[in-house]
């Protein structure tokens, strides 16, 4: 048996597990079992029973699993339903700045969802002639009286010398209560935002400590030896030990593992994800191959959380439908699996007889969403993914297909009160819930000044094929479903590579102060059980904000993927530039190649003026041996060089592709290509800083290696 990689997703009712190749990447089994809430070690009972299950099914042994990650949903819904522990801060400061540490990290309580909050209790202690232990103990044992079940520590610029903040950790600890710096959670400047995230992160650390524990523990016992790694909210994994003190990393990990898949299983490039479940669609935007980030809030107030951009509308496969005035009215946001009511289109078509149209509420308190009542009594609902498959518009191996002929049986009640045909009253349906996806696709678009003649809206999750075929249908876009669309999320934890971001408040960094920076997210990531050889960085400074952000990314495993897939001709990776270009082969020319990477370009002609002026813009397509597109670029140029030239060329291209206004200048985005890689020079705001980066990034690169240099207008 070859080695394989296991990804697991922990969910509120199942834990889904998949078996991927190592060395294809190609899903081997998959599985499902009930989530163990209540077992005495909760949901690790579960994964192990996955994870045993799926070895069986390929008669594997546990040393055969060379990765294994799950994702959870834990974090997010102890906040979302308020089950967080009440959390201690102190405030350490001295001389004049005491009087604003006291104010900025006494943060006070957090609000959350629906009422609830995070509560803290806070305290203040001068450490003008250092640290007392008898006044941190004193302060703890006054939390421990007040029921705080986890303490935070925070010191104005603890982010240059954490010292203090460490030793209150280690005090707290040894009393028996979690504990945390503000300078562990967040290296950035912003005493009150740091200690807030902090505050954040310590109010989960007690529930997350104890399930991370309970989970490595089982898994070490079934026989795995490789590290186990959770996902993270930004779409990589990271070692248990690191979860242990940042469970916050792990918010919105399960919508991050879904863009996860889309960029490393699916290879989308440039396009929207649209993770469709039964309750709810997640909608991300990923370009140039990497996703779109944010920064996360959490009752309204700001956090040091980079999250992926990732927006949720109450609509999806399950959605129940609202109707009035003899019109459809509404899509979701309640779902036939919160109103316990299953699916027209999974029932018997026998067991649709004499339905009448009924109203229900699916909580207490909600609005009237309607149902069909049988003659036996049983009730079934209406939602998009009948109104799909009565239009027989999903494809029998689609995860939501189910059976046209019960679906238009149970319309039929309903498309009486509308006044319609059952296939008008299924458009209906259909119309109101891709209008309420549309719109965000829209405003996602416009807000990153996307290029539409890139984009692709790409399907997953077990809901997409009543949503996304239709919406392509109805619209400009053109949409296509993730193959295995219906554990998208759950590949996407089998195939995330292990990541850590490390930023910094620096000004105009020097090429020492990146090399520094950038070293320790790479001993992150190796740390965490990632093989260094095949670690990659991206460097980026935001000079609004005075932050360097470096992210190192890599694999546990040495070998490289190749998607179980062959090295295809030039014929085929023409017709994929010109597919990714939105154009025609013919307009297709290769400009260069490296040992592993090929550029295309397309030039686009325009005339202005009634013909009277004409421009040309080249489009660039960079796509790999196997014939995954790693990057499209509207508007650039390609030059040749060798690493010996390379900081002349690069000066060159800087020259030439800068935007001068004035006394102002824009430079150019920079990205190089060498070998099988790509080095994303785009983040930086100056030549020195751009020089720094490649100097960095190419260190030992032959003088001879071919080096092709790619320079877009800014």
């Amino acid at each position: 048996m070859s080695s394989v990689r296991v990804g697991i997703d922990v969910g509120g009712t199942f834990t889904d597990a998949v078996a991927i190749d190592s060395e294809s990447y190609e899903v081997l089994a998959e599985v499902k079992v009930p989530t163990t809430h209540e077992s005495d070690v909760g949901v690790a009972d579960g994964i192990v029973e996955a994870t045993s299950r799926i070895l069986n099914t390929l008669s594997a042994e546990p040393s055969d699993v060379v990765f294994i990650a799950h994702g959870t949903t834990q974090a997010t819904n102890a906040l979302l339903e308020g089950d967080v522990s009440k959390v201690g801060i102190l405030g350490l400061g001295k001389g004049i700045q005491g009087r604003r540490v006291r104010s900025e990290t006494n943060v006070g309580d957090i609000a959350l969802d629906d009422q609830q909050k995070i509560e803290t209790e806070h305290d203040y202690l001068n450490v003008g002639d250092g640290l007392e232990e008898e006044a941190v103990i004193e302060t703890l044992e006054e939390f421990e009286r007040n029921g705080v079940e986890a303490v935070v520590s925070s010191q104005a610029f603890g982010v240059d010398d954490p010292q203090l903040e460490e030793e209150v950790t280690e005090i707290a600890q040894e009393f028996g209560l979690p504990a945390i710096g503000a300078s562990v959670v967040s290296k950035r400047y912003g005493l009150k935002i740091r200690t807030r995230t902090a505050v954040v992160n310590a109010s989960i650390l007690p529930r997350m400590v104890k399930t991370s524990t309970a989970t490595g523990e089982s898994v070490a016992d079934f026989g795995i030896t490789t590290p186990l790694m959770i996902m993270r909210s930004d779409g990589g994994v990271m070692g248990i030990d690191e979860m242990r003190s940042r469970p916050i990393q792990t918010i919105l990990s399960g919508p991050a593992a879904g863009v996860a898949g889309a960029l490393m299983y699916e290879n989308v490039t440039d396009g929207i994800f649209v993770d469709v479940g039964g309750t709810s669609s997640d909608i991300s935007v990923i370009e140039k191959g990497q996703p779109k980030w944010k920064s996360a809030e959490i009752g309204g107030h700001s956090t040091f959380l980079r999250t992926l951009d990732i927006r949720t509308e109450g609509v999806a496969g399950g959605s129940m439908i609202r109707v009035e005035g003899g019109e459809v009215v509404e899509s979701g946001p309640r779902s036939a699996h919160i109103a316990d009511i299953p699916y027209s289109t999974f029932a018997d078509p026998d067991d649709i007889v004499d339905p009448k149209l009924v109203r229900v509420k699916p909580k207490p308190g909600d609005s009237e969403y309607v149902a069909v009542e049988v003659e036996n009594g049983d009730r079934y609902a209406l939602t998009p993914s009948c109104a799909a498959n009565l239009l027989e518009m999903l494809d029998e191996d689609a995860y939501a297909a189910g059976s046209p002929v019960a679906a238009r049986k149970a319309f039929e009640p309903l498309a009486d009160e509308l006044g319609v045909t059952p296939e008008d009253a299924a458009r209906q349906i259909l119309d109101i819930s891709i209008g309420k996806v549309v719109p965000v696709i829209d405003e996602i678009i416009a807000e990153y000044d996307l290029d539409e003649s890139l984009l692709e809206v790409v399907g997953g999750g077990g809901g997409c094929g009543s949503l996304i075929p239709y919406l392509g249908e109805n619209s400009d876009y053109q949409t296509r479903l993730a193959a295995n669309h219906e554990i998208v999320s759950t590949v996407g934890v089998g195939v995330a590579m292990v990541r850590d971001v490390v930023e910094r408040n620096v000004m105009n960094p020097s090429e020492a102060e990146i090399k520094k920076i950038r070293q320790e997210a790479i001993n992150s990531v190796v740390s965490m059980g990632a093989n260094q050889e095949t670690v990659n960085t991206t460097i980026e400074y935001d000079d609004s904000q005075n932050l360097l952000r470096v992210e190192a990314e890599a694999s546990t495993e040495l070998q490289t993927r190749t998607m179980g897939q062959e090295s295809v001709s030039h014929e085929e990776l023409q017709e994929k530039a010109a597919s990714s270009l939105s154009t025609t082969v013919a307009e297709i020319h290769q400009d260069s190649e490296t040992e592993g990477l090929n550029v295309f370009r397309a030039t686009e002609r325009s005339e202005k003026y009634f013909g009277l002026v004409s421009e040309e813009q080249d489009h660039v397509s960079i796509i790999d041996n196997y014939g995954v597109v790693k990057m499209n670029l509207r508007d650039a140029s390609v030059y040749d060089t060798t690493f010996e030239d390379l900081e002349y060329a690069i000066e060159r291209v800087l020259d030439k592709e800068s935007v001068y206004s004035g006394s102002s200048t824009r430079l150019p985005n920079i990205y190089l290509c060498y070998g099988s890689q790509m080095l994303d020079a785009s983040g930086l705001s100056s030549r020195e800083q751009i020089h720094s980066l490649i100097e960095l990034e190419l260190d030992g690169i032959e003088d001879d290696e071919r080096i092709v240099i790619l320079g877009q207008k800014p």
